[in-house]
């Protein structure tokens, strides 16, 4: 038998759930809403895909047909063969990782310090900060410009990581974040003799992975999809980033719209990739911690 007598005192034993039955899920009526808006947002994405697979013929005729006639990679492989676009592929990942790495170091120090750290002025400090966020951008662009242009900054690649060094949003973000842990984990750290560096490094940062990816996902979206600065800032072609390459494609007499769409493909690949990877962690975050006050 399963089970013994319970007058005795032991317990019986559950029958084992099979594997298949506890992975599987049932479905709600979100499911029939969600998809089809779900479908909206594919569909252009792999349009997209079929454009830079379809003949350069295709692609200039009206209406253009969404399914091409034959798939070819005569688009991709005049990319790669015409253009700088590994290049411009490497500039774009090496000013993303700067922007991530800066906001992750720099904006959670500010973040834990309007979270935690008392001092004179921290509150109004902080409200200028979240202020700069209702401020256009392009209001900054040429003081901006003037500033990098005296420091030898202009036509480089640095012209396009020091703007992103570090954001309001990414203080914001951090500081919600760090206001919804428990006060209790940090003193009782300081009982075991845990310095301020020390209770940050040990007890908060870990905590607040969830947070760090959702900050390294929105300055990866920020910093790789930049156009409008560094299309001021940058004119010389081995500084390019991937947006900017790309926009040489499309002109006031011409565009190649073969080369717009492999580039845009080749451009979209690294976002979905990293997104896929912290896809986990930014659900994580927006369910867990929200942006409380």
């Amino acid at each position: 038998m399963v089970a013994t007598q319970n007058a005795i005192g032991v317990v019986p034993h559950a029958e084992p759930v099979p594997a298949g039955r506890r992975r599987r899920r049932r479905i709600s009526g979100w499911h029939f809403v969600l998809a089809p808006i779900a479908l909206i947002f594919v569909i252009p994405f792999v349009q997209m895909i079929l454009a830079a697979l379809s003949p350069s013929a295709e692609l200039v005729t009206f209406p253009p047909p969404f399914f091409p006639s034959t798939l070819t990679f005569d688009n991709f492989a005049k990319l790669f063969a015409t253009t700088n676009v590994l290049q411009w592929l490497v500039n774009s990942i090496i000013v993303s990782a700067a922007a991530i790495l800066a906001h992750i170091v720099l904006c959670s120090l500010a973040g834990y310090g309007f979270a935690r750290l008392r001092f004179r002025g921290r509150n109004v400090g902080f409200l200028m900060i979240v202020a700069t966020i209702m401020l256009p951008t392009q209001l900054l662009m040429i003081p901006t410009y003037i500033l990098f242009s005296k420091i030898g900054l202009i036509n480089t690649l640095g012209a396009a990581i020091v703007p992103w060094l570090a954001s309001a949003f990414g203080i914001f973000l951090m500081r919600q974040f760090f206001l919804s842990l428990p006060v209790e984990l940090e003193e009782a750290g300081m009982l075991d003799g845990c310095s301020r560096w020390g209770i940050f490094f040990r007890i908060v940062l870990p905590l607040a992975r969830p947070a760090l990816a959702t900050l390294a996902i929105f300055t990866l979206l920020s910093a790789w999809n930049d156009l409008i600065w560094p299309l001021i800032a940058i004119n010389d072609p081995g500084a390019f980033t991937i947006q900017l390459g790309i926009a040489n494609f499309q002109g006031t007499r011409q565009t190649e719209w073969g080369l717009l769409m492999a580039g845009n493909v080749v451009a979209v690949i690294p976002l979905v990739v990293f997104f896929l990877i912290a896809q986990k962690q930014f659900i994580q975050t927006m369910t867990f911690s929200g942006l409380k006050g």
